[in-house]
């Protein structure tokens, strides 16, 4: 996602020098206005080049150009109009906060930072502009937190009624969809809806005329995983949307939905995989481990930190006492305790800390790993599946109602955002 100077670029061909040929100049030009702000079809270009190869690299078929670049187009209106609303309420990611995302990104990919801008300039992609495209998803993100996850509400009738059903406390399968969303604007004429159902019914029917179901989401979809061919991240069926939840209890893996409606749009679902069942309690993993922290400061850069914790773990590799540096080392509370974080949850830290720490076999130090936090060595001590107590379910409830609601109500701010906004296409115009 592109976060470019929003102003009307005019292409000057320069006089002739001599007698050497005029070298064709490409002209940009408005392919849209959003608010007070242009985008410009360069712009355009860049992402569909992007999106291009992304959808070559799954594997997908491509849509028609004209299909894509409109669906790429009102992807970048939809981004802008959030942008717009982060700059204007002061909201922005700051450098070394962004520093520190660029340098897990490398990290997961097992390269330094360095080794990682040489890898994505040898495949032509400019690092400023990586780096300005992580900035956006960063500022979306944080806006979306902002704007939609902190102001869901989860009352405890709610969770009442969760605990109190059987089919929905219980244990659910993790469940991998693909979804088509068409949005209907708040108010919609008979005419106009009709339209959309129409559009809805057209996806529907090339699905069922074998089509393939991410290039249809490219084709049709309206929410930001559309390009990724529809894609949802897998997730337990309790913490689906209710419409999703309802719909793919009855279907088998392979198998696509009718169309739903929902006050955000139509939406069509296709259940791709389902792991697990249902099983009697609640059992969880538990994970008992430790760490050391390092959290930058005034006085320690963030490298500074990586790179202490960077020596501790090669004197642990080396066969150091983790409690004694712990207590030696560590910034955080657990120190005094060699770092022993006691027995944790799914959702007891930050989502980080979690990844890394579930990546690791008892016994194991893995590498330093950054969170909101700092900077952490991390040693899983052992695990276990226990039962959870009353007050773990209620959390548990808690969460997975929040994480249902949560898609819901983004796409319902999303619809109200772009409703309220002024826009206007030029795509069509020569």
């Amino acid at each position: 996602m592109r976060l470019p100077s929003v102003i009307v670029i005019l292409a000057l061909l320069a006089a002739p020098v001599a007698a050497q040929p005029r070298q064709p100049i490409a002209v940009d030009r408005v392919v849209a206005v959003v608010n007070d702000e242009a985008i410009t079809l360069n712009e355009l270009r860049e992402r569909y080049a992007t999106v291009t190869r992304q959808l070559q690299a799954r594997g997908t078929p491509l849509p028609p150009r004209a299909v894509l670049e409109q669906q790429l187009l009102e992807r970048l209106v939809i981004d802008r109009l959030q942008m717009q609303l982060a700059r204007d309420t002061g909201l922005r990611i700051a450098d070394a906060e962004l520093d520190a995302a660029l340098r897990r990104i490398a990290e997961n990919n097992r390269l330094s930072l360095a080794e990682f801008r040489a890898a994505l300039e040898r495949d032509g992609i400019a690092w400023a502009a990586f780096r300005a495209d992580i900035r956006t998803e960063m500022t979306l993100a944080r806006l979306r937190e902002r704007e939609v996850e902190n102001r869901i509400v989860v009352s405890d009738a709610e969770i009442d009624n969760y605990l109190a059903d059987p089919g929905q406390s219980d244990q659910a399968a993790v469940v991998t969809l693909g979804h088509i969303v068409i949005r209907v604007p708040e108010q919609v004429d008979a005419t106009r809806l009709a339209q959309l159902r129409a559009r809805a019914e057209e996806a529907l029917a090339q699905i069922g005329a074998g089509r393939d179901f991410g290039q249809v989401a490219a084709s049709f979809s309206e929410v930001p995983d559309a390009l990724a061919g529809g894609i949802m991240a897998p997730r337990p069926a309790d913490r689906l949307p209710q419409i999703y939840a309802e719909a793919v209890a009855g279907l088998q893996p392979g198998a696509v939905s009718a169309i739903l409606r929902s006050p955000a749009g139509f939406h069509i679902v296709k259940l791709i995989e389902r792991q697990g069942g249902r099983v009697d309690g609640v059992l969880m993993r538990q994970t008992r481990a430790r760490h050391i922290l390092i959290r930058p400061s005034e006085l320690v850069s963030d490298e500074e930190a990586r790179h202490k914790l960077a020596g501790l773990k090669e004197r642990l590799d080396h066969g150091a006492d983790f409690a004694e540096l712990a207590r030696v080392h560590s910034n955080d509370l657990t120190a005094a305790k060699g770092g022993d974080l006691g027995w944790l949850y799914p959702g007891d830290t930050a989502p980080d800390f979690e990844r890394a720490m579930d990546a690791l076999q008892p016994g194991e130090i893995g590498a330093p790993v950054r969170s909101p936090f700092g900077w952490h060595l991390i040693q899983v001590l052992e695990r276990k599946n226990a039962e959870a107590g009353a007050e773990r379910k209620r959390l548990l409830a808690r969460q997975a109602l929040r994480e249902r609601k949560s898609d819901e109500a983004y796409e319902d701010w999303l619809r109200q955002l772009r409703d309220r906004a002024y826009v206007e296409y030029r795509l069509e115009e020569h």
